[in-house]
């Protein structure tokens, strides 16, 4: 009887199909639980979830949409988004005054300054700014800042312009 017992197990796995047998396999190595062939019951485990038992009780809402968030890939862009809202916050309230965020590209924030004396006084204070980002938006990924002056007249005229004095060089 011993034999049968021992020869149905062999008898199913010859059953499955070779990728069924792969699939348990690396299901196995995955989540470290033995999976059972069709066909058979399990029995219950102790620790096992149950109606009305422990680990059953209703998620909050923010705890839900945290972790869509996450699953999704969305943390970065809300934490960049979160950090422009709270540029006031960051920079403190005087600065904000004359700095604001224009965007975030692969990791460098760009913010747009109302005079040149600004964007220096900024530039000296970039890693204050950097250490508060890093510590209130970590998910954020900002890796550098570009302080920008005021938008003062170019004679450059679009991204193919040749190097060289411009239309001044027809002056004389």
């Amino acid at each position: 009887m011993a034999d049968q017992v021992a020869g149905s197990g062999a008898d199913e796995d010859a059953e499955l199909s070779e990728a069924s047998r792969v699939y348990l396999r690396f299901r196995e190595i995955f989540t470290g639980t033995r999976s059972r062939p069709p066909g058979s019951r399990r029995s219950r485990d102790a620790d096992e979830s149950v109606p009305f038992g422990f680990g059953r009780d209703p998620k909050g809402l923010g705890d839900v949409v945290g972790a869509l968030t996450a699953s999704l890939g969305w943390d970065s862009p809300l934490a960049q988004s979160e950090l422009m809202d709270r540029w006031a916050e960051l920079a403190g309230e005087e600065t904000a005054k004359h700095s604001s965020p224009v965007g975030i590209e692969d990791g460098l924030l760009t913010v747009q300054c109302a005079s040149t004396a600004w964007a220096t006084q900024l530039r000296l204070m970039r890693t204050e700014i950097m250490s508060h980002i890093a510590t209130r938006f970590p998910d954020a990924g900002i890796s550098n800042i570009r302080f920008l002056g005021p938008d003062v007249p170019s004679w450059k005229r679009g991204p193919r312009s040749v190097q060289g004095r411009g239309v001044r060089d027809t002056y004389g």
